[in-house]
């Protein structure tokens, strides 16, 4: 049987309370006490758990993670950078997702209430930032890893969408691609709108205004832009380039193209959002806006853990900027 607290303020003939102030060098003990208390810890080789203490202290150690779900294409990037982070700062993460709904919701409340973590990691599952901004004004510190350009009333790290598909313009407009078909995301997303201003602009301001036909509402799936390019292909709309507002839809793209018997690039540029790993695999591998997805996982976590060591929280959100990716669907030398 393992050695425990109890063990040892029984041996001692003290309190749990006492030999937990030992632990945690708190004053208020005389030495003798003190001095009999680490005796029996030596005597016993009694090892406390590094979450007794932190518990002891008021602290956990360990950061908490919401998302809506595990199966978003770049889930796994933003997760891996936050975890980077926090190992390496010692904290433990404890990761809860919504892939239940309310249920997953209740579960997550349960932990908040039994102050199981110290704070708070968010990419924000739907319809659930008034709650989560509840949670950080009664004082649990909280960032929204946003991808979807909300203004909460806490710190968040982001990326500059718009930006990034004006650059995809640009790109596109120096090859010579006048009339390009754009398969958005979700326009409830504020991504979607983000990155479709950014690229509207980008050819209006070379005086080539989108026509409504080539904009096309998808849903970041591969079907999406499969069936979009399909769909408009058979209706006879001509179209020299497509921009995807993900990676998974313009890989869509690329396979209804080559299945038409249209060639990439030299008949139809292709460039989607993201620059996953996907991107360097597809055929041919995906010129994509690179969101930095990583970088903004960590610079989440790192803001968290300056928090929890006194650091004050941001007044403003961190952006760290896209940047571009040219690969052969867009080049061919």
């Amino acid at each position: 049987m393992p050695i425990t607290i109890a063990d040892v303020a029984a041996r001692a003939g003290v309190s749990k309370t006492t030999v937990s102030r030992v632990l945690n060098g708190r004053g208020e003990l005389d030495r003798a006490t003190e001095a009999r208390v680490r005796a029996v810890i030596a005597e016993l080789g009694y090892v406390p758990s590094s979450r007794a203490v932190g518990l002891a202290r008021g602290r956990t150690r360990v950061v908490g993670m919401l998302v809506p779900s595990l199966t978003w294409p770049w889930m796994g990037e933003v997760l891996q950078g936050a975890v980077d982070v926090v190992e390496t700062e010692g904290y433990g993460l404890l990761l809860f997702t919504c892939n239940r709904g309310d249920e997953s919701m209740r579960r997550f409340a349960s932990q908040v209430s039994a102050k199981s973590f110290d704070g708070l990691l968010v990419v924000e599952p739907e319809g659930t930032l008034d709650y989560i901004t509840a949670l950080h004004e009664r004082g649990l510190p909280v960032i929204l890893i946003d991808d979807r350009s909300h203004q909460p009333g806490f710190p968040s790290v982001g990326t500059t969408n718009a930006a990034g598909a004006r650059a995809a313009a640009a790109h596109l407009l120096t090859l010579g691609r006048r009339r390009p078909l754009v398969i958005t995301g979700l326009a409830r997303f504020g991504c979607t709108r983000e990155r479709l201003a950014g690229f509207a602009d980008g050819y209006a301001d070379a005086g080539l205004p989108i026509e409504p036909p080539r904009v096309v509402e998808g849903d970041f799936t591969f079907e999406c832009g499969r069936e979009a390019v399909r769909r408009l292909l058979a209706a006879g709309v001509s179209f020299d380039a497509v921009f995807a507002h993900n990676d998974l839809s313009a890989a869509g793209a690329l396979q209804a193209l080559r299945d038409a018997g249209r060639r990439v690039p030299q008949d139809v540029a292709v460039v989607g959002f993201d620059d996953l790993p996907l991107a360097g695999h597809t055929h041919p591998p995906l010129t994509s806006v690179r969101q930095p997805l990583r970088q903004m996982g960590a610079a989440a976590a790192r803001t968290l853990i300056s928090h929890f060591d006194g650091a004050p929280l941001p007044d403003s959100p961190t952006v760290i900027p896209t940047s571009f990716t040219v690969r052969a669907s867009t080049s061919t030398t």
